[in-house]
């Protein structure tokens, strides 16, 4: 299967938010106001995975750059899962918040969805405190961090060519 990673476009929208619907349970998935609100909000920025053969959704993931970058979701269908389309989105977010010039990147899982805490860990992420009852269902959070790392032009380091 071939992924294509693309921009959101407006007639994305109601694919993204069933497949919210599908990922997440109530009190932890979005209603369509709160992901419009964040796909819209200003700084934020939005990426789809779609197999282009099929025309088919497979995930997308929502982030805001600034200084400290924030997922502020990601979703992947349950049949792409294990086929590494969360782990092309979050690189694909995490390089578009570099550029934007973001240090590090945040986001936040619920304590119990152990597989997505793994993943986290899988990418680098290191859980650095709890939110309690950051759900409106009442589920605590756990607060994960990671550092970019800056792509340095080679050369450009210490010992480099001043000439």
């Amino acid at each position: 299967m071939s992924i294509e990673i693309r921009d959101f476009r407006a007639d994305d929208f109601e694919a993204l938010w069933r497949l919210d619907q599908e990922c997440f349970p109530p009190g932890v998935s979005y209603s369509k106001q709160e992901l419009k609100a964040y796909i819209r909000s200003r700084g934020s920025f939005t990426l789809v995975a779609v197999d282009p053969e099929k025309n088919e959704t497979r995930g997308f993931i929502v982030a805001h750059a600034g200084s400290t970058g924030h997922i502020i979701t990601i979703d992947v269908s349950s049949r792409s899962r294990r086929e590494r389309v969360g782990s092309k989105l979050l690189a694909a977010a995490e390089n578009r918040l570099r550029t934007a010039g973001s240090q590090t990147v945040g986001l936040e899982t619920a304590v119990d969805n152990l597989s997505a805490l793994s993943f986290y860990k899988k990418h680098g992420y290191s859980v650095v405190r709890t939110w309690p009852r950051y759900y409106s269902n009442g589920v605590d959070a756990l607060v994960l961090k990671k550092k970019l790392q800056v792509d340095r032009e080679p050369g450009s380091g210490e010992g480099a060519d001043q000439s």
